[in-house]
C-alpha cells in the first residue's frame, strides 16, 4: 500500500516484511528512507523531517561531519532562540569544531569527547565553560538522534566538569548606601535606586517605558528587554515566559521614578526637535533614544564606583546585590525568585545557596524560641 503525498513531500509504503517505509527528496537531490514498525510511527519521523527542512537542518546520510551537521544546528535554532543565546552556542561549537571537524558524526565517541574536555581544562579553560559547552553539544546530537542520524546521543554517557558558577561579588548594605550617596542628583540616579530594590536585569532597565510604571498602584510591569542583536541593539520580547512579571515598588524607588521623570521632560523641553519621542524610555541616552548597555557598563558605571570608594565590580552584580540582601533580611525566596524573573525556585536557590545558612540558623534561632527549654528549668 502506497500513500502519495505532493512534491518533495514524501511518500509511505509498507514494505514486503511488514515494516513501514517513508522516503523523502533532500534538496541536495538525495532521497531518504525512514523506516518503522508501524504507520504512525513513519508518519511522526517523516513530519520531524519535513519540519527540520523547513528550517534549514538537512538529515544527511552516515558521512555527515561533525562541522556539517553542527553548522546546519545552528541554523535550524537561531529563528528559535534570542540572538545572544545564539552567539553563545556558536562560540561553544566553533570552539568543539577545533579538534573534531572533519570526523564524520558517527564515528564522534564518548571517548573521544572525554580526552577533548580534558585537554581544554588542561590548556587552561576552565570547567565551568566546557560544562556549558557540554550542555550546548549534547542538546544538538538529541536532534541528530531524533532525526536517525545517530543512534544514540554519546554526550548521555560523557562526564564534563562540575559546573562551579563564580563566586558573586555583592555589595554589603553599607556599600549599597554609599553608591545611592554617590549617585544622589546624578541624571541615573533613579536606575540605581530601582535596581538595588528589585533586580532588574541591565536590558530590562533600558527598555523600560514610562506606560510599564504604574505610579498610583506602586508597580512595575517588565515586558521588554534591550538586547543587542546582529543588526544592533532592538527592544525585543523578554526570552522566557516568567522574565514577563509585576513588581512592586518601595515608596522611596516611586519617589525616585517621580523625580527622575521630571528632570526629564525639562530635558526633552531644552532639547525640542532634537529629543526622539518614538520610545518614551524612562533611562534613554541623552537624545531619548536606546541607551547602549556596552557603554554605559564599561565607562559611565566605573566611574560612579570609583566615585564611592567602592570595588571594581560588574553592573549585573547589583542585580546579585538586590537579591543577596533581601534574603538576608528574611524575604522568603519564592519572592525574590519571582521578582528577579527566574524559570523556577530551583534557579535561584541555586545561585543564592550561599546565603542559605544564615537564614537556616535564623530559623533555629526561631525553633528554639518557640519550643526550646528556659534556662531555669
Amino acid at each position: 500500500m502506497v500513500k502519495h503525498r505532493g512534491h518533495n513531500e514524501g511518500t509511505i509504503t509498507q514494505r514486503a516484511d511488514g515494516r513501514w517505509e517513508a522516503r523523502v527528496s533532500l534538496p541536495d537531490g538525495k532521497r531518504k528512507s525512514i523506516y518503522g514498525k508501524t504507520r504512525r510511527e513513519v508518519e511522526k519521523k517523516l513530519r520531524d523531517i519535513l519540519n527540520d527542512l523547513e528550517r534549514g537542518l538537512l538529515p544527511p546520510d552516515g558521512r555527515q561531519t561533525v562541522e556539517q551537521f553542527l553548522t546546519y544546528w545552528l541554523q535550524s535554532v537561531a529563528h528559535d532562540i534570542e540572538p545572544s543565546t545564539l552567539r553563545i552556542y556558536g562560540f561553544h561549537i566553533r570552539r568543539f569544531l577545533k579538534g573534531f571537524s572533519g570526523l564524520p558524526l558517527s564515528r564522534l565517541t564518548p571517548q573521544q569527547v572525554q580526552v577533548f574536555y580534558a585537554r581544554m581544562i588542561s590548556d587552561g579553560l576552565a570547567p565551568t565553560t566546557v560544562n556549558r559547552m557540554h550542555a550546548v553539544l549534547k542538546q544538538a546530537i538529541n536532534d541528530a538522534m531524533r532525526l536517525g542520524i545517530v543512534p544514540r546521543n554519546i554526550f548521555e554517557v560523557v562526564r564534563p566538569p562540575r559546573y562551579e558558577p563564580e563566586p558573586k561579588q555583592v555589595l554589603t548594605e553599607e556599600q549599597a548606601r554609599q553608591l545611592l550617596e554617590a549617585v544622589r542628583g546624578d541624571r541615573l540616579e533613579a536606575l540605581y535606586v530601582l535596581v538595588l530594590a528589585t533586580g532588574l536585569r541591565e536590558g530590562e532597565l533600558f527598555a523600560l517605558q514610562w506606560q510599564d510604571i504604574n505610579f498610583d498602584e506602586g508597580t512595575l510591569e517588565v515586558r521588554q528587554g534591550l538586547q543587542r542583536t546582529p543588526d544592533g541593539y532592538r527592544i525585543r520580547n523578554p526570552k522566557t515566559r516568567t522574565s514577563k512579571r509585576t513588581i512592586a515598588l518601595a515608596s522611596h524607588v516611586v519617589e525616585a521614578l517621580r523625580e527622575h521623570r521630571q528632570r526629564q521632560e525639562l530635558e526633552k523641553r531644552v532639547l525640542g526637535e532634537i529629543w526622539d519621542n518614538t520610545y518614551d524610555l524612562v533611562f534613554p541616552n541623552a537624545f531619548g533614544r536606546p541607551k547602549k548597555p556596552a557603554n554605559f557598563i564599561r565607562k559611565q558605571f566605573p566611574r560612579v564606583l570609583a566615585k564611592a570608594g567602592l570595588p571594581d565590580i560588574n553592573f549585573h552584580d547589583l542585580r546579585h546585590t538586590a537579591a543577596t540582601l533581601l534574603l538576608r533580611r528574611g524575604v522568603h525566596i519564592k519572592v525574590v525568585s519571582e521578582m528577579l524573573g527566574h524559570a523556577s525556585v530551583g534557579i535561584t536557590l541555586g545561585i543564592y545557596a550561599h546565603v542559605l545558612p544564615n537564614m537556616q540558623r535564623d530559623a533555629a534561632d526561631m525553633a528554639a524560641k518557640m519550643f526550646g527549654r528556659k534556662k531555669s528549668e
